[in-house]
């Protein structure tokens, strides 16, 4: 949707203009969203109120050309239960206003989740203000997309293209909003607690180079005053550019550094190997873990992980002092895709547990909108979720863009 002629007035404030009049194209988008989920960890039933939790959700974007290479873009966010709390479900998604799982209150939220402006100079963009941050471009604080919104950060961001085949981002994240309330922005994790007013965010420089036909090397740099350093490059290499095999193979690794006296550094490496068999995608990953004093995870969130190994719910059993192995297929199948992966991990960290999941998704269109539906099933030699050795997860979700 594209509106026309709107006076900068309307959006003086936020924009901290002089309060001359100009024209203004506005570009206006967005999506909406149910999601529900279901599972059987522990004492709960599958499908019971108790293990069971939901939301709907809309979210308005807004983005504006307002001249001389300056632009400016909003996102509004409103979650809602339409009634299930009491009925269906007992728990949200996510939510605001410090109602984190309080569906009694989950309908009473709107928030600014978006709000930044951006500025053209010469190969270089800045970006400042409330902003989504890609796992490409910022392995170790990125916004994820497996909830109902993804999740976003307050951060300054400049991405230069000067250099030839090679792209530079800067930035500066001060703060994250993770998944539950998303309008609560707090330390990343990782660094020191907002309360104790330590937190000074993490600084990060990344370098992506494609110089080399068939070699995408990615490296980034993280210092995070408050705590640690750190580091992670991702390889990617087209073997049929390279050696004429009909694969691709991909390499990670990185380490965490703590500031802290006598903490052990954290370290991550992991390799993949992916090909078509048929109309079919299939591919092999294993990352490797070792017990380091914080665990490798996102620290926008504390949640998923930058591994080839992350499946829908595995991220606690490879992230710190763990082994993975994850073999997944994806299958063009009627209107959609029939995704199945496998995985086999080692859990040190949790009492040596081994540790199966098998996630199979089926994503597809209908009625214009995009669905999603997911059965994880878990089994651990150890009772590790909520006392039981077993959890099934049911996942279900339609998201119809405009």
């Amino acid at each position: 949707m594209k509106i026309t002629n709107l006076s900068l007035a309307a959006i003086a404030v936020v924009a901290m203009t002089t309060g001359a009049m100009a024209d203004v194209d506005m570009k206006i988008g967005g999506q909406t969203v149910i999601y529900y989920q279901t599972d059987d960890a522990g004492t709960d039933d599958m499908f019971a109120e108790s293990a069971s939790s939901a939301n709907g959700g809309i979210q308005l974007d807004a983005t504006a050309d307002i001249g001389n290479g300056y632009g400016l873009g909003f996102q509004g966010t409103a979650l809602n239960t339409y009634g299930l709390e009491g009925n269906l479900v007992d728990g949200v998604r996510q939510s605001g206003l410090a109602h984190n799982g309080d569906t009694a209150n989950a309908g009473n939220y709107f928030a600014f989740t978006k709000a930044y402006m951006t500025k053209k100079i010469a190969n270089t963009t800045l970006k400042l203000g409330r902003q989504e941050l890609p796992k490409g471009l910022s392995p170790l604080a990125f916004s994820e997309g497996w909830n109902v919104f993804k999740n976003t950060f307050d951060a300054a961001v400049a991405i230069n293209t000067d250099i030839e085949n090679t792209t530079l981002v800067g930035a500066y994240v001060s703060r994250s909003n993770r998944h539950g309330n998303l309008n609560r922005f707090g330390a990343l994790d990782g660094t020191a607690s907002q309360a104790n007013g330590q937190n000074k965010g993490a600084y990060m420089l990344t370098a992506k180079n494609q110089s080399l036909a068939g070699i995408t090397p990615t490296l980034s740099y993280y210092q995070l005053p408050s705590s640690a350093k750190a580091v992670w490059l991702d390889v990617d290499a087209n073997m049929n550019k390279l050696a004429g095999a009909p694969v691709s193979l991909a390499l990670q690794g990185g380490q965490i550094m703590p500031n802290a006296s006598g903490a052990r550094d954290s370290k991550a490496v992991g390799v993949k190997v992916s090909g078509k068999a048929g109309p079919a995608n299939i591919s092999v990953a294993y990352s490797k873990t070792n017990n380091g004093a914080v665990a490798t995870n996102n620290l926008g969130t504390g949640v998923k992980t930058p591994l080839y190994t992350q499946m829908v719910a595995n991220q606690g059993d490879i992230k710190q002092d763990a082994e993975g192995t994850v073999l997944k297929v994806v299958l063009p199948t009627g209107p959609g895709k029939l995704i199945a992966q496998y995985g086999m991990m080692k859990d040190n960290l949790n009492s040596n547990s081994d540790v199966q999941e098998l996630d199979v998704i089926y994503k597809f269109k209908a009625l214009g909108a995009n669905m999603l539906a997911a059965l994880v099933s878990s089994k651990a030699d150890d009772k590790v979720y909520n006392g039981d050795d077993t959890r099934n997860i049911i996942r279900v979700w339609t998201r119809y863009k405009f």
